[in-house]
């Protein structure tokens, strides 16, 4: 519960979820004092006036929220435990105040509240016992927002009068809205606003500025300014609908408010109903019957020529250089190349096993992901970055490498001597095994021209799909093999020197900036608690290399190092299990105008005649964020979606999900990011570049 509530506020601070526990009729947080009250002036029985109340005690600055809380936030809510054949009524809310944040408008309370509900109790002897139980909730706002709830409880007798808060009910009585009698409304959607028309209001109210509060959410626009004109005692108000609108009520419930004036409920049907092209279906029709549930189109990849497909992976091989998620690991063969430049054996030979590494890398992933798909699992490219424990160890080796750059340890200090004597013996197995982490780290930089290559991959026959993926690898290494192998290319690095030093130590935090990237991404995948155990784990790590590489009398070298192995042993016991917990999905298209994709959702826009737009992204995709930042946050295409009244949906693809790789591979794609624009159910999909520009997807717009 605490989690939606944070999930649900998120646009307004930091979520902290407190719980207050309370054995009577108080319960005291630190920002609210709650207290249970009740009211029987005429003594608890059957039959007689009596209400139960929460009385809401906030501090200066601090609000909470009306029934409909507006654009953010959450309404109190109450549940009762009551003695058999006792009832408690709905909360009577009082008239709210209109709360402006930015660009957002809310409805709430501030200062003393009270929320009464009417108690209705069955026929009983005197002086029974009645214990009344509430367990209450509510979201508290001010900089931040903190979900907060109580248990309360009293005990009663039947037949006692109780008066002695006659006061705070009476007083919180006249801020409650009025039905007033000979009071009408219309309703009446015209284009993208709703026409009020009120008449009967009470002269206190007449000509006016007036408020309106509507209780139905998702209709309308809450901060927009609604424009109100009166014609003698009758009043006219247009009420902007939400861009975003997802309901169309068949009835309306609002309130409206004046100063010095109490509020007026009022309810009104929606006359002549919702257009049929407004693209939200009202509640109040008959369900239609359901459009026939057929599998969203295939994409047949067109006939190309083999060299022409080869050609464009080896062209995505080049671009992935340029990924932020390969830099870090180009930085590490900068140093060799200097290092290294008076040596042409040693350079052309490192040259052709980094060629190797990553070559082989390639081909024994995609070899992986062939047989695995042979096998019937749903896989794509990019797979193992899907996996908690592999980002868990890949930010584990970005971390050492980030320490051993900035000169916490040397390897040789802390790798036994053999292994160390291997490396210097044979330092093209370095060489090699950069390669090897190029790879694993630049698999879902599926940049332009390569995803239409590594989809096309899934066409062809195992070898040559093989074939395809080495070369990517090749594309990927040649530039580092031609500046081995071309004296001139060698010759433009900057000499050896005490700079050295100095860019090594620099090239530490590009390393440690990538273990923040991908702490995100398994953020992403098992939420804050598996990013904190991947932090404590990481600590733990940081010590335990200290404790190797310290310089000490042998004695205290074996203690330290002990130590730095029990804490470490002890820290991955207790970060072990945070790493397999189940995806927090929820959220996953929080953002305003987007909303999760399944095949359903595709379907049911093509059947009612709408466009939809579908972002097939991933937390660990750098390619898809930039996208998601940039283009697809453009206002003018926003503008274009909206115009064009087009259905945006996310799929999200950071931990595995079968049904989003079925419909890559239905789309000719085996990796993100992909972007689909879907028209009539009869039309192909038309696929957009992996780098879409706003004029790209408006001119695909305007084909449909």
């Amino acid at each position: 519960m605490i989690s939606t509530l944070c999930r649900g506020v998120a646009i307004l601070g930091i979520c902290v979820p407190l719980i207050a526990n309370a054995q009577h009729a108080t319960v005291r947080t630190e920002h609210v004092q709650a207290e249970l009250l009740v009211h029987a002036p005429q003594g608890l029985e059957a039959g007689k006036a009596a209400s139960l109340a929460l009385l809401l005690e906030q501090k200066l600055g601090w609000h909470t929220y009306w029934k409909n809380p507006g654009d953010s936030g959450l309404a109190t809510s109450l549940k009762w435990s009551l003695p058999a054949g006792a009832s408690a009524g709905p909360i009577e809310w009082p008239v709210p105040e209109r709360l402006p944040l930015g660009p957002l408008m809310n409805y709430g309370y501030t200062g003393k509240l009270l929320l009464p509900v009417k108690l209705a109790l069955p026929a009983m002897s005197s002086s029974t016992l009645l214990p009344i139980r509430l367990h209450a909730e509510w979201l508290v706002c001010k900089e931040v927002c903190l979900p907060e709830a109580g248990e309360f409880s009293l005990s009663l007798r039947a037949g006692k009068v109780y008066s002695e808060h006659a006061a705070a009910f009476s007083q919180a009585q006249s801020r409650l809205p009025l039905v007033a009698a000979g009071v009408t409304a219309r309703a009446r959607v015209n284009e993208n606003a709703v026409s009020l028309e009120v008449s009967g209001l009470p002269p206190t109210m007449l000509g006016k500025p007036v408020q309106l509060f509507p209780e139905e959410s998702g209709v309308f626009d809450y901060a927009a300014e609604h424009s109100e004109r009166w014609h003698g005692k009758d009043l006219t108000l247009s009420v902007p609908l939400s861009p975003q609108r997802s309901e169309s009520p068949s009835r309306l419930h609002f309130v409206l408010a004046s100063a010095d004036s109490p509020g007026i409920r009022l309810e009104t049907p929606i006359d002549r109903g919702w257009p049929a092209d407004s693209g939200v279906s009202s509640v109040s029709t008959p369900a239609a019957t359901a459009p026939v549930q057929s599998e969203p189109p295939h994409i047949t990849v067109p006939p190309t020529s083999f060299a022409v497909v080869l050609s464009m992976a080896f062209v995505g091989g080049l671009i992935l250089n340029l990924m932020p998620c390969v830099l870090p690991v180009l930085t590490i063969k900068v140093l060799s190349f200097s290092g290294h430049a008076s040596n042409r054996k040693l350079l052309a030979t490192g040259g052709f096993a980094y060629f190797a590494g990553v070559v082989a890398a390639f081909v024994a992933l995609a070899t992986l992901m062939l047989a695995l798909r042979a096998a019937g699992t749903q896989l794509g490219w990019g797979f193992q970055l899907q996996s908690p424990v592999f980002i868990s160890a890949l930010a584990v080796l970005f971390t050492l490498i980030g320490l051993n750059l900035a000169g916490l340890f040397e390897i040789g200090s802390v790798l036994p001597d053999s292994v160390t004597a291997l490396r210097a013996r044979h330092p093209v197995i370095d060489d090699l095994l950069s390669g090897v982490l190029a790879v694993a780290i630049a698999s879902p930089c599926t940049g332009p021209f390569m995803g239409a290559a590594l989809g096309a991959s899934l066409t062809q026959p195992p070898g040559e799909a093989i074939a395809l993926f080495a070369m990517v690898g090749a594309g990927m290494a040649s530039p580092y093999l031609a500046a081995s192998l071309v004296p001139g290319i060698a010759r433009l690095m900057p000499r050896p020197g005490p700079w050295m030093g100095y860019f090594k130590v620099i090239m530490a935090f590009p390393m440690l900036a990538t273990v923040v990237w991908l702490l995100w991404v398994l953020g992403q995948q098992v939420g804050t608690d598996g990013v904190v155990a991947l932090v404590g784990f990481l600590v733990a790590l940081a010590y335990a290399t200290w404790t190797f590489s310290a310089k000490a009398e042998p004695t205290t070298r074996f203690a330290l190092a002990s130590s730095g192995l029990i804490v470490l042993a002890a820290v991955a016991a207790w970060a072990w299990p945070a790493l397999h917990a189940p995806p927090a999905r929820a959220g996953t298209a929080s953002e305003r105008n987007w909303q999760p994709w399944t095949p359903a959702a595709v379907i049911e826009a093509q059947a009612k005649g709408r466009t939809v737009f579908v972002d097939f992204t991933a937390a660990w995709c750098v390619t898809c964020q930039f996208n998601k930042r940039v283009t697809l946050a453009d206002p003018g295409l926003l503008a274009s979606f909206e115009t064009s009244n087009v259905l945006l949906l996310r799929a999200d693809w950071t931990r595995r999900d079968p049904a989003i790789t079925e419909q890559l591979t239905k789309l000719g794609r085996s990796g993100v990011p992909v972007y689909a624009l879907y028209g009539k159910q009869d039309q192909t999909p038309q696929l957009l570049s992996e780098m879409p520009s706003v004029q790209e997807i408006q001119t695909a717009l305007g084909k449909l």
